[in-house]
């Protein structure tokens, strides 16, 4: 303790001691620590609501679909008038099906046939597609000719758009893709009940499409399915086997950490590089069949073994040697002390990581690039070798889209593709707090 003369008045005080000192400023460096790290949280969750806030804001309409039930008359004179159907079933899918629906809009809306514009405008509220759906309801039941059948049926993609408020009718109509007489009868069609949103059920089983309002995930889906299929049954028992034998029967040597070192290396390898080599080997070299997903999930197998590695090492290195030692001093053998002890303990880390590194596969776009699963799939795949796509890679061939409506479509299939991979990472944390052991 120092004693201190006042100039003022000439008394003595005590100077604080330099070990007070020492802790105030402790105390305060860890005051501000503290600070920095709830900033940098505050300051990611910021973020985290913003994406989210914009992907669900753009997207959740995604999940509706616009549409116009209209009593079709299927008139024997449009689609069969020489009655060659028994004889020739072509001409039940060459017939003039939009002429159905002309009849059929301009009867609902009361528009005057004599009229062209209005009849084509009136027409253009309906979906390109529409036409294709009359054909195959006739083609699938050719009883319904000569009936008058209450049809739902698409609308255009700009009246679906006008209808979910996504285009502002105010502006002048030169400035927008809906006229005023399309929104008047928009609101026509839906006072009388003929024009409702639905759940958009063609989200999840349409194909690919050139219009927005018929596109779908469904081939992106069911690609998906088979690139997670593919990836674990080949990187789950190869990651696992490998692991295995580096952590508890590979000897340590020079060999070995170099295999270790380059395992660690390829986990941080771009993914777009594993997408190259796919290319290289898998399609130029094998010679398997471009966009297929066999060669998409070989790619991504690749892309996630060193993770599946390394997460199942850390799980058996975690084991408590103790156990080994029991198992061993008991008589089992090396393999039996593995796989009877060992192993059983580790799989709640094993199965945390797989699911992590699927989920990691899941999201990739760059390598499925390169190897042809961008191209326009409109048919579902039924075998891993024929043509499909992906989720990432769907978002990615709609974010490029020029139409309007492509936009709610990419931002629901993000949702979408959200939702899986939080459902796979919930599923990993919920694992290991299910099995794991406290050592």
């Amino acid at each position: 303790m120092t004693n201190i003369v006042s100039p003022v008045a000439g008394t003595i005080s005590k100077a604080p001691p330099r070990r007070d000192i020492g802790i105030k400023r402790r105390y305060a460096a860890e005051r501000r620590f503290q600070a920095y790290g709830i900033a940098a949280i505050a300051f990611g969750l910021i973020f985290l609501f913003i994406l989210l806030w914009t992907v669900i804001g753009k997207g959740y309409t995604a999940f509706q679909q616009t549409s116009i039930t209209l009593p079709i008359e299927f008139a024997e004179k449009t689609i069969d008038p020489n009655n060659k159907r028994a004889t020739d079933p072509s001409v039940l899918i060459a017939a003039n099906y939009p002429v159905l629906l002309r009849d059929a809009i301009v009867k609902q809306l009361n528009i005057n046939a004599s009229s062209r514009p209005d009849v084509r405008e009136a027409t253009a509220m309906l979906s390109k597609g529409a036409p294709i759906q009359l054909r195959d309801m006739v083609v699938a039941d050719p009883s319904i000719i000569g009936k008058t059948v209450n049809v739902t049926l698409l609308a255009d993609a700009n009246i679906d758009s006008a209808n979910k408020g996504q285009i502002d009718l105010s502006v002048e109509e030169k400035n927008r893709k809906v006229s005023d007489k399309q929104v008047g009868w928009m609101n026509e069609l839906k006072a009388s009940g003929a024009l409702t949103k639905e759940f958009n059920t063609g989200l999840f089983v349409n194909g690919n499409s050139s219009r927005p309002e018929a596109a779908g995930l469904g081939v992106a889906l069911i690609g998906s399915l088979y690139l997670m299929l593919i990836v674990l049954v080949l990187s789950l028992p190869i990651g696992v086997a490998a692991s295995i034998y580096l952590e508890e029967f590979a000897p340590k040597n020079k060999l070995t950490d170099l295999i270790e070192v380059n395992i660690n290396n390829l986990a941080a390898v771009p993914s777009i590089v594993y997408g190259l080599l796919g290319l290289s080997v898998f399609i130029n070299f094998i010679g398997l069949p471009r966009s297929a997903s066999l060669v998409g999930g070989l790619v991504l197998t690749l892309m996630t073994l060193p993770t599946i590695i390394i997460a199942t090492r850390a799980a058996l290195r975690a084991v408590p040697p103790s156990i080994r030692a029991a198992a061993l001093g008991l008589g089992a053998s090396k393999m039996q002390m593995v796989f009877h002890h060992v192993l059983p303990l580790a799989m709640p880390g094993i199965l945390t990581g797989t699911i992590i590194g699927l989920a990691h596969a899941l999201g990739e776009t760059a390598p499925l690039l390169l190897i042809g699963m961008v191209a326009f799939v409109a048919n579902a795949p039924t075998t891993p070798l024929d043509p499909s796509t992906a989720l990432p890679v769907q978002v990615y061939m709609w974010a490029n889209e020029a139409e309007r409506a492509f936009v709610e479509r990419t931002s629901g299939a993000i949702i979408v593709l959200l939702l899986f991979l939080v459902a796979m990472n919930m599923g990993a944390i919920l694992l290991r707090r299910r099995f794991e052991r406290r050592w």
